[in-house]
């Protein structure tokens, strides 16, 4: 409820309007576990539930900046906070990235069901057929028969005698070779 004050020698104008109730105002800190952001971290995102894959973001908390805590999921990595301004005025965060004051062991609870796709996507059959190549038809191939098999035959040519063996000349050689090597040596005394 609002008073008119009225002020004197002003010909009866009202200047101002004050409040006649008092104002409440909020002291203390809230009850139960609170989380606070680690301070090492700029910002970390809320979650509808606890998933980063199955649950979309739905808001920021900065670093050092503290919610009410109202559980646990069932693997113990995600905590429920108090988070207005969304539907039901609960979030998600990971519990790594908080740390948890002034309480002690949070309850349990179950995940929120996983929201439905805004849309299901559908392949459009008129679109999917531009992109896929009309297939003609082939002969198919015809048998050529193989090139005949032709085996090599090879000579005897042992009955040659006027010939060298070549592993003789392979010995002789390697004699002579030792033989200079064995010379050089003994001259480079």
């Amino acid at each position: 409820m609002w008073v008119a004050i009225l002020v004197p020698g002003q010909n009866g104008r009202v200047h101002a309007q004050q409040p006649t109730g008092s104002v409440p105002t909020v002291t203390g800190t809230p009850p139960g576990a609170v989380i606070r952001v680690d301070l090492s971290l700029d910002q970390i995102e809320v979650y509808a539930g606890p998933s980063t894959y199955l649950y979309p973001a739905i808001g920021v908390m900065l670093a050092g900046q503290e919610a009410p805590a109202l559980g646990r999921s069932v693997d113990q990595n995600w905590i429920q906070i108090y988070y207005p301004g969304v539907p039901g005025s609960v979030a998600w965060v990971y519990a790594l990235y908080v740390s948890l004051n002034r309480g002690g062991s949070l309850p349990i609870l179950e995940s929120p069901p996983t929201p439905t796709p805004a849309s299901t996507p559908t392949i459009d059959p008129t679109l999917a057929a531009a992109f896929i190549p009309a297939e003609t038809a082939t002969r198919l191939p015809t048998f050529t028969a193989p090139a005949p098999l032709v085996l090599p035959a090879f000579v005897d040519q042992s009955s040659d005698t006027n010939r060298i063996p070549i592993g003789l000349l392979i010995f002789g050689f390697g004699f002579v070779g030792a033989l200079g090597a064995f010379i050089s040596f003994l001259r480079g005394r």
